[in-house]
């Protein structure tokens, strides 16, 4: 039966797919799932740097005169009472 996900094959040395193959074991999991899920904690951690990089920067560039306040910004948004 064909999936609807993608696939991808990965060749590993022996040490590190025995070492992969325990840990989904001890976890009640496949290979296929465990690797799946590490690479997605892998991509979600790549994209926390990436957010605290341009954070950092955007302080950076931060200028508390030019700043707008909470009000200001989202008065548009307010409804006129009726």
């Amino acid at each position: 039966m064909p999936t609807k996900n993608p696939r991808v094959n990965v060749v590993l040395e022996e040490p590190l797919y025995e070492g992969l193959s325990r840990w989904a074991k001890r976890d009640g999991v496949s290979l296929s799932l465990k690797v799946r899920d590490l690479v997605k904690d892998a991509l979600e951690s790549q994209e926390d740097r990436a957010l605290a990089l341009f954070a950092e920067e955007r302080e950076q560039s931060f200028d508390r005169k030019k700043a707008l306040t909470h009000e200001q910004i989202w008065s548009h948004l307010k409804q006129p009472k009726r």
